[in-house]
């Protein structure tokens, strides 16, 4: 492959220096926090995984172990972290905040959102769409190689019946949910497809190397100005490498196209790892409720993005 012209790099380069200084990120701790960029990231996948292990962050964040070990030894003395029997079994121990640490975590995510909503309040509203959609592009071109292959399509017969089944299967595996939930997707899925209209809905289908490894499907509402995110799922050998992220983006995108003035969903408290994609894309809690579903007693959460903000 040949190298990169002398200009690429250059403007490259100039890029990295301007947005690193304008963020603030050459400082020895970052958004006058107590902690550094790389223990930020640290703090970050620890947030935001389900029960991570140490060889988990290193791999996520390309770490050098010692410098890890080191790390999580500062966090514990600052009673940040504590460990536990890891859910696989085995020898392996899982790290998880402790309510000290949620509670820093969420300063710094305050302090850090504070500083870029500061930058982009600064900027005309054509320059800030144009920073936003620029965002966008360069977080899309480098999270390739987090899913390799994969590929968003529209169904094609026997989809539906396999997500059906998928869903079925794994919320009861992994939740204990009962044929109730199955008997909730059959409907959703009759209803969606009986009155489909491409014109404001969509479907996609994830696929890695010919295998189905994930879905979402983008619907109407009961307000025209109103879109819903329905029915997202992703296999659990193919979670935390950007399968899911990749599906919602493209429903929000697609809502966008559209016209939609927002985007809702409904989940449940317990499911954290898609709430954490949903909370990554700009989804904001706007409701909760108790209820007795699926065989379990459970936490409905409603959540919202405001599309006219991006």
């Amino acid at each position: 492959m040949p190298h990169a012209a002398t200009s690429d790099v250059d403007a490259v380069r100039a890029f990295n220096r301007l947005y690193t200084q304008r963020l603030g990120l050459l400082n020895a701790h970052l958004d006058g926090s107590p902690f550094t960029l790389s223990e930020a990231r640290i703090l970050y996948e620890l947030a935001h995984r389900d029960a991570p292990t140490a060889a988990d962050v290193m791999r996520a964040l390309d770490l050098d172990r010692a410098q890890l070990s080191r790390t999580l030894k500062r966090f514990a003395a600052r009673h940040l972290i504590e460990t536990a029997e890891h859910p696989g079994g085995g020898r392996r121990r899982s790290i998880g905040l402790t309510e000290a640490g949620r509670q820093a975590f969420a300063a710094l995510v305050g302090k850090t959102n504070n500083a870029v909503g500061d930058l982009l309040t600064a900027l005309p509203p054509d320059k800030r769409r144009s920073l936003v959609a620029a965002a966008r592009s360069i977080t899309q071109i480098f999270d390739e190689g987090g899913t390799a292959g994969l590929l968003l399509r529209e169904p094609k017969p026997g989809d539906l019946g396999w997500i059906t089944h998928r869903q079925a299967v794994l919320y009861a595996e992994e939740h204990g949910w009962n044929a109730d939930y199955e008997v909730l997707v059959i409907r959703i899925l009759a209803d969606v497809t009986r009155s489909f209209d491409p014109s404001c809905e969509a479907i996609w289908i994830a696929e890695i190397d010919g295998r189905v490894v994930g879905s979402v499907f983008l619907v109407r509402s009961d307000r025209p100005a109103v879109g819903k995110l329905r029915l997202l799922y992703v296999e659990p050998d193919t979670r935390g490498k950007g399968v899911g992220s990749a599906l919602v983006s493209a429903c929000i995108e697609r809502a966008r196209a559209i016209g939609y003035e927002a985007l809702e969903l409904w989940t449940n408290s317990n499911l954290t790892a898609a709430r954490r994609i949903y909370e990554r894309a700009g989804f904001r809690l706007t409701r909760e409720e108790p209820h007795h579903s699926f065989g379990k007693d459970l936490v409905g959460q409603t959540w919202l993005l405001d599309l006219r903000l991006g």
